[in-house]
């Protein structure tokens, strides 16, 4: 995903949150991954924090993204923010007690390079969240709709289904221990408030994984 457009819309992406709309998905996503994130430790670091609003509602302390003036934004609310690509963490190892992963993992080059740095950055007991719309559903259906129109940001995006991105996390040596999910209902101009789920439902717009770290002796099935 190029930064040059994320720069370029980096205002109104960050407007989006605070209309009818956005500001009824986003209490909603931020309830889902605040399920997974129970029992965390901080410190936390999201990859691809874009302008700071799930970093600083979740209480993520760190964050990456190639876009210099979304991360102007996030600055502003407090996030400690570098530049840089998830594909190359510019972490120490076993840095974080959770890295976030919210809406990001369609717009990297390299989604197996960007899940193994991140699971490089874990400590032994912390835990990776990934947030996704899910391609297979409603919502999915309305966004690859905005990718084929041309949309500025979403077009550079690749959607992927939840069992792709759990082959993709199992590919990179994580072991999925929890989904959460919402926006189960058909997308609609006047969102209302729904049920966010402790559990995957096969159809939800948005879906959260978390998983962590498989430690010797599960690999070795001891």
């Amino acid at each position: 995903m190029p930064a040059k457009s994320f720069n370029e819309y980096a205002e109104d992406y960050d407007k989006w949150f605070d209309s009818p709309v956005g500001g009824v998905l986003f209490r909603l996503e931020v309830e889902a991954v605040s399920l997974l994130a129970k029992g965390l430790e901080p410190p936390f670091l999201e990859i691809g924090v874009g302008t700071g609003r799930f970093a600083e509602a979740l209480g993520i302390g760190f964050g990456l993204d190639p876009s210099t003036d979304m991360l102007k934004l996030a600055k502003k609310r407090g996030i400690k923010v570098k530049k840089g690509k998830g594909e190359k963490l510019p972490f120490e190892n076993e840095s974080f007690g959770a890295v976030f992963l919210l809406f990001t993992l369609c717009f990297v080059d390299d989604a197996e390079k960007v899940l193994s740095e991140a699971k490089r950055v874990l400590n032994k007991e912390g835990g990776l969240i990934v947030g996704f719309i899910n391609r297979d559903s409603l919502w999915g259906l309305l966004y690859m709709k905005k990718k084929t129109e041309g949309h500025p940001i979403y077009r550079h995006a690749r959607f992927y289904s939840v069992r792709e991105v759990v082959a993709l996390i199992e590919d990179t040596g994580l072991r999925v221990e929890a989904f959460s999910s919402t926006l189960c209902r058909p997308p609609s101009d006047r969102p209302q408030g729904e049920a966010v789920h402790d559990r995957l439902v096969e159809d939800a717009g948005f879906v959260c994984i978390r998983s962590r770290k498989i430690d010797r002796g599960e690999k070795n099935g001891g």
